[in-house]
């Protein structure tokens, strides 16, 4: 494994070892994009349709509010210019290759549980007796009573696309993870009573509810569908914070768990790349240089700097390491 020097965590000198090392996960993320290609490509099941079923399929078809192109652009672009905001404030390449990572698979794993159920599902969505018959004149099988839709072939197909919503748990996977990662940077749960750190947490979701809310508004989708997806897309998001980041109430919440790891070994020293060649270690004077000097050029004695406590405290707010 290539050795990872934390002293000065920029793209520019740390970026390739950081992605090298985490390439594995990269490659996943490419064979997850596959496979939500061809779960787009593939016939989704035809559920039976019968006449006393189509009281609640004839609701108008309409465009979409939230256009199908929108949909990353509120999931993705939006989260990951907030992310390299933080970036540019912190200069942490650790950072936001994790948070780049989680919100990718966070999406990702999503949408192929959201396209895979929608496959298997097959349910009608509340538009679909004018997807099936856009001339309004409604055609059943004489034997099964099945419908024999007379409609474009691909407007059918995505009638059968229903349930979960796609808008919804992408925009709750993308916008969950924003809400998670906010909290994170902005100790939004620091038992201070900042109730303005709340509400920006809440902001992303409230975007990523108007989203849903859109689908049932347009008639694309029951309300079932909505809930379903963006409960998914916000489990998931959970998941995939958790996976990188401790939680943003744990006093560290702000470092990913693999920074904070590493700080963890070099101060206990159990780690070293001599006795195990298959873990990242850090180097003494890059662990060096990551602490800040004092203000006024006061020193600190070296016991302070090995004392018994968290990693991170107040000083990290004011950019500054403890020594």
């Amino acid at each position: 494994m290539p050795e990872i020097q934390l002293g000065a965590h920029t793209f520019r000198n740390q970026g390739v070892e950081v992605a090298k090392f985490h390439m594995h996960d990269w490659f996943i993320l490419f064979l997850l994009v596959v496979i939500d290609i061809v779960l787009n490509v593939i016939e989704p099941f035809h559920r039976f349709v019968g006449s006393d079923m189509m009281t609640d399929l004839k609701y108008p078809l309409k465009d979409n509010t939230i256009p199908f192109w929108a949909v990353p652009i509120v999931a993705i672009i939006l989260p990951l210019l907030v992310i390299l905001v933080f970036y540019f404030i912190r200069k942490d390449v650790y950072d936001v290759h994790q948070a780049i990572l989680g919100l990718l698979y966070s999406v990702l794993i999503t949408s192929v549980l959201t396209d895979a159920i929608k496959d298997a599902v097959g349910r009608p969505r509340p538009d679909f007796f004018w997807r099936c018959f856009p001339n309004g004149k409604a055609v059943f099988d004489t034997i099964t009573g099945d419908v024999n839709c007379s409609g474009l072939k691909n407007v059918i197909k995505e009638g059968h696309k229903s349930f979960p919503s796609g808008h919804s748990s992408w925009s709750f996977a993308g916008l969950g993870f924003l809400a998670w990662y906010l909290s994170g940077k902005i100790k939004a749960f620091d038992r201070r009573g900042h109730v303005y750190k709340l509400c920006l947490v809440l902001l992303p979701l409230l975007v990523a509810a108007l989203v849903a809310v859109s689908r049932v508004d347009d008639y694309w989708h029951h309300w079932q569908d909505v809930f379903a997806g963006g409960l998914l897309g916000l489990i998931v998001a959970s998941v995939c914070y958790l996976q990188f980041f401790p939680p943003p109430y744990d006093i560290d919440g702000r470092m990913p768990h693999v920074h904070l790891q590493r700080l963890a070994e070099q101060r206990t020293g159990t780690q070293s790349m001599s006795n195990n060649p298959g873990h990242l270690t850090i180097r003494q004077p890059e662990i060096d240089n990551m602490y800040a000097q004092p203000q006024h050029g006061v020193g600190v004695s070296e016991h302070s700097a090995h004392e018994t406590r968290p990693i991170f405290d107040e000083d990290v707010e004011n950019g500054r390491w403890r020594r």
